[in-house]
């Protein structure tokens, strides 16, 4: 079984469906953006982004994965990224933004803006500070033919750690993971990032832009 580096199964992601994202970036970017996306997995988001007219390039750092993304593809860690081009819109998604180590997450954030054209937008899915203080083991539901559920929740500080048992046709896969609730003006001005918008209700995706240097930004979350 084909297992990432950082735990992920693509057999499966192979078997998760979109769960609403591509609508959710196709709304807050132009009609047939450009778009490069970070930490693309299988395809999961790429393929319907490419259905709504978006030209995407699919960034990830395992070769199986992007075995099954049919769009432009790089094989690349996120934070060495440097294709010498730039895109109206990039794509973090996955809560990647909160990772556990800062270094990481400067590393992520630095590879999206010096890909994002002038007027790019960035557009980010995270876990807000409140998911922090809600979630808990027992938690889960259904993506498509998967249930999911959240099991073993740990919290050290700003550190919550977790698994994610996912369950189909009688076969169990899990992935551990660790990450760092965040303040969001911290992550944008760190990465030279101006706040651009909460693209859902929730607050579980934002925009932003790369900042105009000596330009006052009076646009701040609410």
């Amino acid at each position: 079984m084909d297992v990432t580096a950082d735990g992920c199964s693509v057999e499966v992601y192979r078997l998760l469906p979109p769960a609403g994202e591509p609508e959710i970036v196709h709304a807050a970017v132009p009609a047939g953006a450009s778009i490069l996306e970070l930490g693309c997995g299988v395809g999961r988001v790429t393929h319907p982004l490419m259905e709504l007219g978006h030209r995407v390039v699919a960034v990830d750092d395992s070769p199986d994965m992007l075995a099954h993304v049919r769009s432009e593809t790089v094989c690349a860690r996120i934070g060495d990224l440097d294709l010498g081009r730039t895109f109206d819109a990039v794509l973090l998604g996955s809560h990647l933004v909160n990772t556990a180590l800062d270094s990481d997450r400067h590393a992520l954030l630095a590879a999206a803006r010096r890909h994002l054209a002038p007027s790019g937008r960035l557009i980010v899915e995270w876990h807000p500070p409140e998911w922090f203080d809600s979630v808990a083991s027992g938690q889960g539901g259904r993506l498509g033919d998967v249930a999911v559920e959240l099991a073993d929740v740990v919290r050290e500080g700003d550190l919550l750690s977790a698994t994610v048992r996912y369950s189909a046709d009688g076969r169990r896969w899990n992935q551990e993971f660790t990450c760092r609730r965040l303040a969001l003006d911290d992550v944008l001005t760190s990465a030279g990032l101006t706040f651009d918008g909460w693209l859902t209700d929730d607050r579980n995706w934002f925009a932003a832009r790369a900042r105009r240097w000596g330009w006052r930004n009076d646009h701040r979350p609410a």
